[in-house]
């Protein structure tokens, strides 16, 4: 279907400040990035209910220390516990820029939500992102009574480059024997980063997330090209049976949408429980656009009521 009219606006705003210059140094683009990222806050995402509580606690990683970010809901525990990673292409993106993203999971799904600062590219290549991914993951999980989490109900989640740590993780505990987690919810994942998919061929560039865009963070994130394969890479490559029932977003006008359909057929054929839903008519990071688009208040709304069943289930 055509691009979806509430979008439209967004997308020729951003066509017409121009791409991303990648010749700036990622620090730089960063701060660039946060910036915006305020701003469309106000603009295209809606206001979410306070959670009842919120903190922040520092997590021990190899070679240093991460923060994570808590939401609590209302209401006495012990909880659920939803771990979220943000995207940004392993190179971009804060805690802050998905604040109420987060609250809405914790209203909807009646869960603790923990956000995770994992180091990023190109500072911290691969693997050190998905290594810090897991070991909040693990610390969270090694915590649950001090935080007033049920370490029987756990689940993870990301958007983007984090719906791509999200699945590593997955994987990692898998292999690790690590937590058991209940659900993964992924929303436009990137699992392959041979860039193999139909989406590259098929979308055009022009929808906010361009292929050279890609391609730049992928040389950021990746220390040689012979890493792209590895499963804690691009977990589609990875044995994918025995891991957590998935829930698994695509947008019609994403490059990743391929990537997504791949995966949660790859899922199935493994025997995992997957669920696609796709966005017609959406770009990549239109389902975040709540306040301008009413078909993103409704996948929201989707997505947590699955995250919730999953966490009754378990």
């Amino acid at each position: 279907m055509p691009l979806a009219p509430r979008l439209r606006p967004v997308v020729w705003l951003g066509n017409r400040a121009g791409r991303d210059d990648l010749a700036v140094p990622m620090a730089m683009r960063r701060a660039q990035a946060a910036r915006l990222s305020g701003l469309g806050k106000r603009l295209v995402m809606r206001a979410e209910p306070a959670p009842a509580r919120v903190h922040h606690r520092t997590v021990p990683v190899d070679g240093g220390r991460i923060l994570v970010r808590l939401y609590h809901p209302h209401g006495t525990g012990p909880f659920p516990l939803f771990v979220f990673l943000h995207g940004g292409g392993w190179c971009l993106g804060t805690l802050d820029e998905r604040d109420d993203r987060c609250a809405a999971i914790v209203a909807g799904a009646g869960c603790v939500v923990a956000s995770v600062d994992y180091r990023m590219a190109p500072e911290n290549q691969y693997p050190t992102p998905p290594e810090d991914c897991y070991a909040a993951l693990c610390w969270l999980v090694d915590h649950a009574e001090e935080f007033g989490v049920d370490p029987a109900r756990v689940a993870i989640g990301g958007e983007s480059a984090g719906a791509n740590l999200a699945a590593v993780a997955c994987l990692m505990a898998r292999d690790r024997g690590g937590p058991a987690l209940c659900h993964q919810w992924l929303d436009v994942p990137g699992v392959d980063l041979t860039c193999s998919q139909s989406g590259f061929r098929d979308v055009d560039d022009g929808y906010l997330l361009d292929r050279a865009v890609i391609d730049d963070f992928l040389e950021h994130y990746l220390p040689s090209p012979e890493v792209v394969r590895e499963p804690y890479c691009s977990p589609l490559f990875g044995d994918l049976h025995d891991l957590p029932p998935a829930w698994i977003m695509s947008a019609e006008y994403d490059k990743l949408r391929g990537d997504a359909e791949a995966y949660a057929d790859a899922l199935r054929a493994a025997g995992v429980p997957a669920t696609h839903v796709r966005l017609d008519g959406g770009i990549h990071a239109g389902f975040a656009f709540t306040r301008v688009w009413p078909r993103a208040r409704t996948y929201q709304a989707e997505a947590i009521a699955a995250l919730a069943a999953a966490f009754a289930a378990a």
